[in-house]
C-alpha cells in the first residue's frame, strides 16, 4: 500500500449560539450590516469550561465512530490550531489522553486558517511514507477566546468549533498532491498577537488577495490531482466570508460543484472551518463516496494549502 485516503470525518460545535441580533446589542452593528458584508447569520461560542482540546476530541470521536475504529487503531494525532493557550502538553497529546489512544505520535501545527489542509497533507505524507498506519487529523479553534468583543470589525466574524478526519493507508490514493505556500510579506494581514492575544486582520487586503490570486492556485491543485475544476463534486474553501467564497468557486470554474457555505451558520472558525464544512456536506448526503472534493485553506501568515480528496 503506497497511498492514503480519508476513511471518515466528523465535526463538533458548542451548544451556545450567538446571533447577529445579539451582537447588535453588544456593539454598533446590525443583522443587515453583517449579512451584507460577510454573509454570517449566527456562530457557536464555547464556554470558559470548553477548551480547544475538548472541541477537538468531540470531533475526533465522531470521526472514529464513523470509521468503525477505536483508540487502539490510531498511531498519529495531528491538531491544527492557533488558539491553544498552553504550550505543553500540546493539544494533540491532550486529545489522545481524552480519547484513550495508547501511544501515538502527537503534534500540533499552527498555520491558522490554512491549518487543516496543511495538517492533512502532513498526515498524507507520513502515512504514505510508512511513519504511521492511521492518523487523526483535526482542525480546532476557539476564536472567541482571542477576540475583542468590543471591536465590531472582528467580533462579528468569529465562531468556535472543530472538524476531524481519519486518514489511513490504502492501495489507491484518495488524497491528491498538496499545493501549498505563503506570502510572507503579507503576514501582517491576519494576526493573533499580543498579551492577551487578540485577533486582527486587514480585511480588504485579504479580500483582494483571495479573489485575485487564489483562483489560479486552486486550479493548480486540481491539475496536480489530474482533474479539471468542472470534475469537482464539491468545493470547500476556508469559511471566512461568503463574499469571498461564492465568487471564488465561480472563478475556479467548478461549475458542477456543491459549494460549502457553512460560514453562514458557523462564522470563521479558523482551522476548524474546512473540516467542519466538509463533514456537514458528508453528513447531509450532499456528496457521495468517491466524489472528488477540493479543500483549500488560506489566511494567517498569509499561508495557503489545497488538495483534492475523495469523499469517504
Amino acid at each position: 500500500m503506497n497511498g492514503s485516503r480519508i476513511a471518515a470525518v466528523g465535526h463538533y460545535q458548542p451548544a451556545r449560539q450567538l446571533t447577529n441580533a445579539e451582537l447588535a446589542g453588544m456593539v454598533d452593528t446590525s443583522d443587515e450590516w453583517i449579512t451584507s458584508r460577510v454573509g454570517i447569520r449566527t456562530r457557536h461560542i464555547a464556554g470558559p469550561d470548553e477548551p480547544v482540546d475538548e472541541l477537538a476530541a468531540h470531533a475526533a470521536a465522531k470521526a472514529l465512530a464513523a470509521a468503525g475504529l477505536g483508540p487502539d487503531d490510531i498511531d498519529l494525532v495531528l491538531v491544527a490550531t492557533s488558539t491553544a493557550v498552553d504550550r505543553s502538553p500540546n493539544m494533540a497529546a491532550r486529545v489522545a489522553a481524552r480519547l484513550g489512544i495508547p501511544k501515538p505520535a502527537t503534534m500540533d501545527l499552527n498555520v491558522v486558517c490554512a491549518g487543516f489542509t496543511h495538517t492533512l497533507a502532513t498526515a498524507d505524507h507520513i502515512v504514505r511514507g510508512g511513519g504511521a498506519s492511521r492518523a487523526l487529523v483535526i482542525g480546532a479553534d476557539k476564536m472567541s477566546e482571542v477576540t475583542d468583543w468590543t471591536d465590531r470589525t472582528t467580533c462579528v466574524l468569529v465562531g468556535d468549533g472543530a472538524g476531524a478526519a481519519v486518514v489511513e493507508r490504502s492501495e489507491e490514493s484518495g488524497i491528491g498532491p498538496v499545493l501549498w505556500g505563503s506570502v510572507p510579506e503579507m503576514g501582517h494581514a491576519v494576526r493573533i498577537e499580543g498579551q492577551p492575544a487578540r485577533f486582527a486582520q486587514e480585511g480588504q487586503s485579504v479580500y483582494r488577495w483571495a479573489t485575485t490570486q487564489l483562483p489560479p492556485l486552486a486550479r493548480q491543485a486540481c491539475e496536480r490531482a489530474g482533474l479539471v475544476p468542472a470534475d469537482l463534486a464539491a468545493v470547500v474553501l476556508h469559511q471566512a466570508n461568503l463574499r469571498i467564497i461564492e465568487p471564488l468557486a465561480e472563478k475556479i470554474g467548478a461549475v458542477n460543484a456543491v459549494v460549502a457555505r457553512d460560514v453562514v451558520e458557523s462564522g470563521n472558525t479558523s482551522a476548524g472551518s474546512i473540516p467542519m464544512a466538509f463533514s456537514k456536506l458528508v453528513e447531509r448526503g450532499e456528496i457521495a463516496k468517491g466524489d472528488p472534493v477540493l479543500l483549500f485553506g488560506f489566511g494567517g501568515n498569509l499561508s495557503y494549502a489545497g488538495q483534492v480528496v475523495r469523499c469517504p
